[in-house]
């Protein structure tokens, strides 16, 4: 039996914003369920400037519909996920 073709949404806030130039995107995927881990690594893949601002040690957040994750928390069909900077305050 063949995965399900999934779908999510991308949004990029703030400098990643910026540096990607693009606010958000439909992403394809070839299974039904993937970590954050894999798709940030997927997202590093595209080119310099993901693999630069997406790399270990960057400071970045990733939110799954609206709730702050961790690598390994799942993504599936139909979820927003959205990479932005940490929020500083003074």
């Amino acid at each position: 039996m063949a995965e399900a073709h999934t779908s999510i949404q991308l949004v990029f806030l703030a400098r990643l914003r910026e540096r990607f130039g693009v606010a958000r995107e439909t992403l394809s995927l070839d299974s039904s369920e993937i970590s954050v881990a894999s798709l940030l690594a997927r997202l590093r893949s595209r080119d310099p400037v993901f693999a630069d601002e997406l790399a270990e040690g960057r400071a970045y957040r990733v939110a799954v519909n609206h709730t702050v994750v961790g690598g390994e928390h799942s993504v599936r069909a139909g979820d927003e996920v959205a990479i932005f900077p940490p929020v500083t305050g003074g």
